[in-house]
């Protein structure tokens, strides 16, 4: 008998132990945030949470049938059905209850200030020249706002408590795909004076630069987003193929933004020894966006080779608009229009990053 309560109590141990180590592992929200933490957001269309709404241009998505499942079904200048990659991520963490603001947003209080913003650009490019067109924010120009960002939190909290809050924030940048489509392969301006390697490069010696200014504003902790497969893209597809009916994705531009995300890894590894007491993290969104795209079942899609919105393959911006019928069950599809993914594939991408990418950040 009193082996047998011996045997129980040991059980019962290893019960015990097992729920602990559960709870102690990524399974279950192990990455330790301080009590107030704050999201700061650099990019593109993909990370633009609204501020094109207060700038003059075409690239805007504050319209039906963008945003038609966001909270409220709300148009909120989000290129996408509803939520992006920084919202689901800022909602995992706890930052934020449902969404990342825009900074331009001039309704902004104190707290959404402080708990952070999103200064990304639809349109943005690492390229100034090929910005010039879209009238968006470019990325090296997105440091000013977050300079008038730092200003407005100093006032709120002052300069010492400020400077805290900027090194403990989580800093997103996501860019580069607007400056391959719009001007190296659909607009060739740049092919007249780069190879694809060279342009790589020249891109990356602005990310470089504006990393380094973003390290001196104070930011440490940093997650740099990759290239997806852009050749995968609908809108490339569509301009590559005449028959909408024989599509696949473009074997060349896939190459080309793995061989410069290996590249990006590379020159994080040089950079952040440069920078004392920096955490950088290269985040390869491309592998599971082509796995989403080459295994779609297994995350409940069935459409991979054109958008959700009118045919899905060239609508987008203006084109997507609200006389524009869209699909029935947008769950079903990776993309929304004809480059920018829908809210379900934002929210297998954000498990990516918190899974994958978000404990490396914060792991001491």
């Amino acid at each position: 008998m009193a082996s047998i309560n011996l045997l129980i109590i040991i059980i019962t141990f290893l019960q015990i132990l097992i729920i602990i180590v559960f709870f102690n592992t990524g399974y279950c929200n192990s990455i330790k945030l301080p009590s107030k933490s704050t999201i700061l957001i650099f990019g593109d269309s993909t990370v633009d949470t609204g501020n094109n709404n207060y700038i003059k241009t075409l690239a805007k998505g504050n319209y039906l049938p963008y945003g038609q499942d966001f909270p409220g079904h709300i148009p909120t200048g989000r290129f996408s059905n509803g939520k992006l990659l920084p919202d689901f991520i800022a909602s995992s963490l706890g930052i934020k209850e449902i969404a990342v603001p825009p900074f331009l947003d001039p309704n902004l209080s104190d707290d959404q200030l402080l708990s952070g913003v999103s200064f990304a650009s639809s349109g943005s490019r690492f390229d100034d020249l090929t910005t010039l067109a879209s009238k968006a924010i470019p990325v090296s120009k997105q440091i000013k706002l977050f300079r008038d960002y730092i200003r407005k939190i100093k006032g709120i909290v002052g300069e010492e408590k400020a400077k805290k809050i900027i090194s403990g924030s989580l800093v997103l940048i996501s860019a580069g795909t607007n400056d391959f489509i719009f001007c190296f392969y659909d607009i060739p301006i740049r092919r007249l004076e780069f190879s694809v390697g060279g342009y790589q490069d020249f891109l990356l010696d602005r990310l470089q630069s504006f990393v380094k200014e973003l390290y001196e504003q104070g930011c440490r902790k940093v997650i740099i987003i990759g290239l997806p497969p852009i050749g995968c893209l609908p809108i490339q597809m569509t301009l590559k193929f005449e028959n909408p009916l024989c599509r696949k994705c473009l074997e060349d531009q896939n190459s080309d933004a793995q061989s410069y995300n290996l590249k990006l890894s590379k020159l994080i590894g040089q950079l952040q020894p440069s920078l004392p007491y920096s955490k950088i993290i290269f985040a390869d969104i491309y592998q599971p966006l082509i796995d989403m795209i080459n295994h779609p079942h297994k995350y409940g899609f069935v459409e991979t080779k054109r958008g959700c919105c009118g045919s899905g393959l060239i609508e987008v911006a203006y084109l997507c608009n609200p006389t524009t019928p869209t699909c029935g069950n947008t769950s079903q599809f990776i993309f929304w229009d004809s480059i920018h993914p829908t809210q379900s594939a934002y929210q297998f991408l954000a498990q990516y990053l918190e899974i994958e990418i978000l404990p490396k950040l914060f792991d001491e």
